[in-house]
């Protein structure tokens, strides 16, 4: 099995999956996946209630360069803010209430992933 591949998905894509999975489970419904917008991408896009959800998946095989929701940046969050009002203007939402989430994904050694759910992570 190649380092950066799961069966037949990038390891990244699979982490993906396996957070909608999540979330599907926790009551949100996903409304899109990989949403493009001037170079970036929205992981995956969520409704939670009343909530918009934008979500940005972080996978790791292992710990050893810290927490995969760590290498969130300032100047990643400020990207995907302007994905999120691009999303918003084309699919013509106003007045919605909007948040961020992530999910961290751990893998180690066969063992299951160790999922973390950080609710309004960018604020």
């Amino acid at each position: 099995m190649e380092k950066d591949k799961v069966g037949s998905l990038p390891f990244g894509r699979w982490g993906e999956e396996i957070a909608a999975e999540y979330l599907e489970k926790k009551g949100f419904r996903i409304l899109d996946r990989h949403f493009q917008f001037h170079h970036t991408e929205i992981d995956l896009v969520a409704r939670d209630g009343h909530y918009l959800v934008f979500i940005e998946v972080k996978t790791r095989s292992s710990g050893d360069f810290g927490c995969p929701e760590e290498a969130i940046t300032e100047r990643k969050k400020a990207h995907l803010r302007r994905a999120a009002e691009g999303y918003l203007y084309l699919n013509q939402l106003n007045n919605i209430d909007c948040r961020f989430d992530v999910i961290s994904i751990l893998f180690s050694d066969g063992q299951p992933p160790v999922i973390e759910h950080l609710v309004n992570a960018f604020e």
